[in-house]
């Protein structure tokens, strides 16, 4: 799910007396409204701790492990969540204690039950796309016949070559990749085939020659400053690098693109470790942010799509209205969602992608 870390202070002084409550809290990078943190402390006397993570494979380990020590994750629905959720690491939420979940679009609840049945374990904190970030008068200088909306951008080889010389990245996560390359090959893109894989291997190996980097974290800055001109990425992350770009003044216009075939739609949860330590200040955390008026400065910070309507007549009209962060119905119909796979295809895919990352 990406993020460029908010370098802001920790908004807990060490040594906290017994009396102070707290919230410990685990979230992807550059992922919030610093204000939010703000105001909950201040309206509520809890002091937050905010670390930061920027790979789904990060957060599932140190869950997995136990005793993390955090009150509130932001795991992506599939497969981590339901991962999660599956071992048992993951508490039920006391829906009493989230009055504000009740204004959360109960369309995007019901894909997310794919996951989690009755939406007992997690509620929706934001949402997205994943497909191209490009620079394209970049690519069309290289590539003109090249097509800016469609996964043959990247995946056709000759594509990738021609495009090559200003910068081709991709997200380093076989999580959120291997079921786009199986869309685009016409596959389920929760195929656990072996056939279905190879074909994914060959395809990828067939461009790997022409991707320059990996990326999760760094691709909004590579984007933005022009290193990179074409990035399998986040749509938000996009949409920050073309905001940031925009704000540099130096003509670089950056463009997201959900790919007209279909693309992959997350969601990233809320939701409460099975140990957390502080589980009632944790609820508290969640109602918040899960506020009309929280979420629109959320969205409005990260453009990101939140899934409470209330909050869109309070998001910045450039925001609300953009496509590549609200897609219109004609768009939501083309996405699809993603179930986790067994553990045995789960190892095949993490191989294949070392493979991949290694060239060979």
């Amino acid at each position: 799910m990406i993020r460029l870390v908010f370098v802001f202070a920790l908004l807990v002084p060490l040594g906290l007396s017994a009396q102070e409550r707290v919230v410990n809290v685990y979230n992807w990078t550059d992922y919030i409204d610093p204000d939010a943190i703000k105001r909950f402390e201040a309206e509520t006397g809890i002091h937050v701790r905010y670390d930061v993570y920027d790979s789904l494979e990060t957060l599932e380990a140190k869950l997995l492990a136990g005793r993390s020590g955090y009150d509130v994750v932001v795991p992506t629905s599939e497969p981590t969540f339901s991962r999660l959720i599956g071992a048992g690491a993951l508490a039920p939420l006391d829906r009493a204690k989230l009055p504000h979940a009740a204004g959360l679009d109960p369309d995007l609840m019901r894909r997310v039950e794919t996951s989690d049945p009755a939406n007992r374990y997690g509620v929706i904190y934001l949402w997205g796309t994943i497909g191209f970030g490009t620079i394209p008068d970049k690519i069309r200088a290289l590539a003109p016949d090249a097509p800016l909306d469609s996964w043959r951008l990247l995946f056709d080889p000759d594509n990738a070559r021609r495009i090559a010389p200003c910068g081709i990245s991709i997200l380093d996560s076989s999580i959120d990749v291997i079921p786009s390359v199986l869309h685009y090959l016409g596959r389920d893109p929760n195929s656990t085939k072996p056939a279905d894989l190879d074909a994914v291997e060959k395809s990828l190996m067939a461009i790997r020659p022409w991707v320059r980097t990996f990326a999760t974290a760094g691709a909004v800055n590579a984007v933005a400053s022009g290193e990179t001109c074409l990035a399998f990425s986040y749509s938000g992350d996009m949409v920050q690098a073309r905001a940031r770009a925009e704000e540099a003044g130096q003509g670089l216009r950056v463009h997201y693109t959900a790919p007209h075939e279909g693309a992959q739609l997350w969601f990233d949860m809320l939701a409460l470790p099975k140990d957390a330590p502080h589980p009632a200040e944790a609820l508290a955390f969640i109602d918040f942010l899960l506020r009309p008026d929280v979420m629109a400065g959320i969205t409005n910070t990260v453009r990101y799509a939140n899934a409470v309507p209330a909050s869109r007549s309070q998001i910045r009209p450039d925001v609300a209205n953009d496509p590549d962060i609200y897609p219109s119905p004609e768009q939501m119909a083309r996405f699809f969602t993603i179930t986790a796979v067994p553990q045995a295809a789960e190892r095949a895919r993490t191989r294949m992608w070392a493979r991949f990352k290694a060239g060979r």
